[in-house]
């Protein structure tokens, strides 16, 4: 069971990630005209942190908030 502020973070971390990922992956394609490895290893990097951004979604989409107490 995971902690309302874990879950939060998970969901920040994750679109953080996504949304970054493919503004480097743009920015590899832009930049593939003057320099190809550079071009390369911007959208390969970009690929996998958008990768990683949508497993901390499916992980956080998983997790269960915690239960109110019970009185």
């Amino acid at each position: 069971m995971h902690t309302e502020r874990t879950l939060a973070r998970l969901d920040a971390a994750g679109w953080s990630l996504i949304y970054g990922g493919l503004f480097a992956l743009a920015l590899g394609i832009a930049s593939h005209g003057k320099t190809v490895i550079g071009g390369w290893s911007l959208g390969i990097v970009g690929v996998l942190a958008a990768v990683a951004g949508v497993v901390l979604i499916v992980v956080r989409a998983r997790g269960t908030p915690p239960e109110p107490p019970h009185r």
